[in-house]
């Protein structure tokens, strides 16, 4: 049984693309992978899913197709096709290439033409062809065994159109009738012009009432009014957008089996090309894994002696160096003698590299299992730390002395793990950092920062994987305890040694980018302060949370009744497939409802976000779920979540995550509690300080706009900050004209949107919609910003033209910020990256500064001996523990250091507040 698939290359590499344009996948040397890492995927599941005999990928030619030379505005409304598309197309026809897929293309014919007219003659010979492509224009090629296989909306999967569903879609009787449909209304994506003021609705009707358009236009007669006169002074257009939305089946190409016959790929090339692209997981998913071979070399050698591996022959099919092809030397050290013999050892050097195994990713709650060091590539020592408590802390305390000399430069890989394990055993890891996690992170904050990875683009090393020890992750996951030391030392001591090799190549390109400073200055001192903050944890009234739990889930209730009523009867609001059919099936709330690949209506929050004007239900709906996911994801969580040994929930505070620089945090995510409403409120008063304590908080003003004045120098918005005003009154007085004292609430509501959005690169669409005004009010609104701020207009542009030059821009502690599409032809692509060149500098340095206040409070609570501690940082908020009797002492420090952190034109200035809780604090 034949079964041919046959691809429309631009269609999905488009699609693939603009998936992940606000989060692109950017690999190290600064390609783009977006487009091809979509469209593989895409090749990969069609394949495995659908097992097709034959298969072929059809491109567009280079040049202009005969519908250009016939109609020269065709597609002319488009964006020219961005810069790192057309570097992708090469690479995926070479992709294609090595999977022994052929690439079909014809001179003069889009790829919709070839595939139109090789799934014709498919057909004719009774082969059942599946046509993969989101475009709609193929449901005129739909016949009995040629079928549309069109990707759904999102990650629902697809959809396969035969004759029946492409009737139905369109309201249609016969496939053909898709030609005219879109004679009729012409199609937008292609700049096929149609007949004017005819819709789908109106070209639907036609065409079920006379079928094709030459019916149409001979029957004029029977057409009345402004329809009949809409078609007939333009039957010429409407015959030539027939025209142009007709796909050839008549292409000069041949339909040859054997050539698209299905092949094995040629694994060999197709590694090469995912080992340049850094396509770890694909090419772990799509090619069988490398067989390595290679006789064990037989090597003796001391404590500290080098060594040379017998002379085999090594044949391993990979591209990557490993630890069977590489010379090393590492030890594995299990008794008490050698243990003080490496310490004294170690004492002598400058540096050292460590690691940490230990029995969980939690640090709070993880065991050592054993320690690693390196001070020389390659080499390496593996100490084993057995289970019982007593003997691991007494081998633990043989390397005190090592771990806590202020001397010796410490070298980790996410370091604050470390430092906080042994925090466990009574050691606090002293003495000057480097963080190689955090190093590439402020080289290329775009991309990944784990150890494998790294070692992979930077050493061309592939690293023995954490799963190859313990298994896949899973509830049948060994334990690293549950290991002999024999089977974990190579494993441990190479990760040392991997650690010190990137810091070696790591540390120089740190000066090259001017980053070193933010690295010693900012970020390495940080780490033992955000280690002590989550070691400290923060304390939860539970009683306060049961309580709040009880109120929303009240309210909750009584939403959902409100739900019932609007619906006219009850069902069950949690499963999507409900929701939607009494929204799309029973209330029909929108004609074309987006559905999954099962049939089934989708309801995700951006689907329901954008009907909430169609019916109060939507909007009683998305209330309900956010209530639902309050009380699930906090309020009836964070209980859960509090440590039973220290009796405080421990959130992990992250450097490496956001590209801006700014912290976030995890398990939980405090920062995506609610700030505003009452729900949010009630979530914070739960967070309590210490027994007999007081909670602190601390809250920059306004700190991005203050730093946009500073960076625009701007007379106006800098006046506003010093002479004290209200910088939204203020921007509204101005804009409107009007007297500070007279402003409307209102006018100043919509001068603090317009202030916060023009950092981020608002436009008029967006405030218009963000204030629910119409457009010109939203301009004039614009327009005068930059007449009353005229210099933040210059900053603005001059912040483009500095990320064009350079190809990133900078915070005022010298981050990047890259920014490969700041010259994209293609507007929507460069219009994302200018709004970064804007905003990255000012979200930037924000999280910067607040990083330096962080550590300078810390170092003053240290040095003053308070006992008060900094417990949660959120935003560009501090929050702390404080004891009574510490309090204006804490109140000071705090203030002098969060308002001291950076000189600027304008004073940086920080709200506080306390109180019994955190929302009293704040």
């Amino acid at each position: 049984m034949k079964k041919l698939f046959l691809l429309d290359a631009y269609a999905l590499i488009y699609r693939s693309y603009y998936a992940f344009i606000k989060n692109p996948r950017i690999n190290s040397k600064g390609l783009n992978t977006s487009a091809i890492m979509g469209f593989v995927n895409t090749l990969n599941e069609v394949i495995n899913k659908e097992q097709p005999t034959h298969i072929g990928v059809a491109f567009d030619p280079s040049g202009p197709t005969f519908r250009h030379e016939a109609y020269k505005e065709y597609k002319a409304q488009r964006e020219e096709c961005p810069e790192d598309i057309k570097k992708s197309v090469p690479i995926i026809k070479d992709i294609l290439k090595s999977w022994n897929i052929p690439v079909l293309q014809v001179d003069g014919y889009e790829a919709d033409d070839v595939i139109g007219t090789l799934a014709t003659k498919a057909g004719e010979k009774g082969i059942t062809t599946y046509m993969l492509t989101p475009d709609k224009d193929y449901g005129q090629l739909v016949k009995e065994n040629v079928f549309m296989y069109r990707p759904r909306y999102g990650d629902a999967g697809y959809e396969t159109l035969g004759v029946e569903e492409v009737e139905k879609k369109y309201g249609i009787t016969s496939p053909l009738y898709v030609i005219d449909l879109l004679g009729l209304m012409g199609d937008a994506s292609d700049n096929i012009p149609g007949c004017p003021g005819v819709g789908e609705k109106t070209a639907v009707k036609l065409i079920n009432e006379f079928g094709t358009i030459e019916n149409i236009i001979s029957s004029t007669e029977k057409l009345k009014g402004v329809l009949k006169k809409k078609i007939e002074e333009n039957i010429e257009q409407i015959k030539f957008s027939k025209y142009l939305a007709t796909i050839k089946t008549d292409v000069p190409i041949e339909l040859n089996l054997d050539d698209l016959k299905k092949e094995e790929p040629n694994e060999e090339e197709l590694k090469k090309i995912f080992d340049e692209l850094e396509f770890k997981t694909l090419a772990n998913k799509i090619l069988n894994k490398p067989k390595e071979t290679k006789k064990e070399a037989n090597v003796q050698l001391d404590l500290f002696g080098n060594f040379t591996p017998d002379s085999e022959e090594i044949t391993v099919n990979s591209s990557f160096e490993t630890i069977k092809t590489v010379a090393h030397n590492y030890k594995l050290i299990d008794n008490e003698d050698d243990n003080k013999h490496l310490c004294d050892y170690l004492l002598t050097k400058h540096f050292v590299s460590l690691d940490t195994e230990t029995t969980s990713t939690n640090p709070i709650n993880a065991e050592l299992v054993g320690l690693s060091f390196s001070i020389k590539e390659n080499e390496a020592w593996y100490v084993a730390i057995p289970s019982n408590r007593e003997d691991a802390q007494k081998i633990v305390n043989i390397f005190k002395p090592l771990y806590e000399n202020e001397k010796i430069e410490k070298i980790g890989q996410n370091i604050k793990y470390d430092l906080e394990v042994l925090r466990n055993y009574n050691i606090t890891l002293a003495g000057k950092m480097f963080d190689t996690m955090i190093a590439h992170y402020l080289l290329q904050p775009e991309l990944r920062h784990n150890m494998d990875y790294m070692a992979e683009i930077l050493l061309n090393y592939q690293t023995i994987h954490i799963e190859e020890l313990i298994g896949p992750k899973g509830k049948n996951q060994k334990n690293m305890r549950n290991l002999n030391p024999k089977d974990i030392y190579e494993y441990a001591a190479e990760d040392a040694d991997i650690t010190l090799r990137l810091k070696n190549i790591l540390e120089p390109k740190l000066k090259d980018a001017g980053a070193d400073d933010l690295f010693y200055n900012i970020e390495m001192p940080l780490l033992p302060v955000l280690a002590e903050m989550e070691i400290n944890g923060v304390k939860i009234d539970t009683d306060s949370l049961k309580e709040t739990s009880k109120v929303l889930t009240e309210r909750m209730n009584e939403i959902e009744k409100r739900i019932f009523e609007l619906a006219g009867e009850e069902f069950n609001i949690s499963s999507p497939k409900q929701v939607g059919d009494i929204l799309f099936a029973k209330m029909k709330i929108t004609d074309n409802p987006k559905k999954t690949k099962t049939g089934q209506f989708v309801t995700s929050e951006e689907v329901l976000q954008s009907l909430k004007g169609k019916s109060e239900i939507v909007a009683t709906i998305l209330e309900h779920r956010g209530l639902k996911k309050l009380l699930g994801t906090y309020v009836d969580n964070l209980p859960t979540l509090i440590n039973p040994r220290t009796g405080h929930i421990h959130t992990s505070f992250n450097q490496t995550i956001t590209s801006t620089g700014r912290l976030s945090s995890s398990d939980p995510n405090l920062q995506n509690i609610p700030v505003r409403g009452e729900d949010g409120k009630e979530i914070r008063k739960a967070f309590i300080p210490e027994d007999g304590c007081l909670f602190f908080s601390a809250d920059y003003s306004q700190i991005e706009l203050r730093i946009m004045a500073h960076l625009s120098s701007d007379k106006n918005m800098i006046e506003a900050f010093r002479e004290g005003y209200d910088i939204h009154a203020a921007t509204a007085a101005k804009i409107y004209k009007e007297n500070i004292n007279e402003v409307t609430r209102d006018q100043r509501t919509k001068a603090k949107r317009a202030n916060f959005g023009i950092i981020y690169g608002i436009t008029v669409y967006g405030l218009a919609e963000r204030l629910d005004i119409d457009r010109s009010e939203a301009k004039q609104l614009i327009d005068g910003y930059f007449e009353t701020f005229p210099q933040v207009k210059d900053y603005m542009e001059k912040a483009k033209k500095i990320a064009r030059e350079h190809g990133y821009v900078e915070t005022l502690f010298h981050r990047r910020r890259y920014l490969p599409d700041i010259t994209s032809h293609n507007a929507t692509v460069r219009g994302f990256a200018e709004r970064n060149a804007i905003n990255a500098p000012i979200q930037g340095t924000a999280a910067d500064i607040i990083k330096v206040a962080m550590v300078r409070i810390f170092n003053r609570f240290k040095e003053e001996n308070l006992r008060s501690k900094m417990i949660l940082q959120v935003h560009d908020e501090l929050n702390f523990s404080v004891y009574p009797d510490e309090k204006d002492k804490v109140e000071n420090i705090v203030m002098e250091e969060m308002q001291g952190a950076y000189k600027m034109q304008v004073p940086l200035i920080a709200d506080a507040g306390w109180g019994k809780n955190w929302l009293e604090a704040h």
